[in-house]
């Protein structure tokens, strides 16, 4: 993500638009404790955006295998 004085308000246009893809629906739908984290990006002096959340093993190995 660019540059920008607010990355919070910023960040939720791309992160629906991930939540629309087949591995997005399956995340939201399996995992638990979903968050995102933001942080400075120095390569292009902006902002790094990574979404985590807790699976269970089944669900990860068929995502695994899935994006293969």
């Amino acid at each position: 993500m660019a540059d920008v004085e607010d990355p919070d308000l910023f960040v939720s246009a791309p992160i629906y638009e991930w939540q629309q893809t087949p591995e997005g629906k399956f995340c939201m739908k399996n995992a638990s404790d979903i968050k995102y984290h933001i942080s400075p990006d120095d390569h292009s002096y902006g902002y790094k955006v990574k979404i985590t959340g807790n699976m269970k093993d089944k669900h990860l190995t068929w995502l695994t295998l899935k994006k293969t």
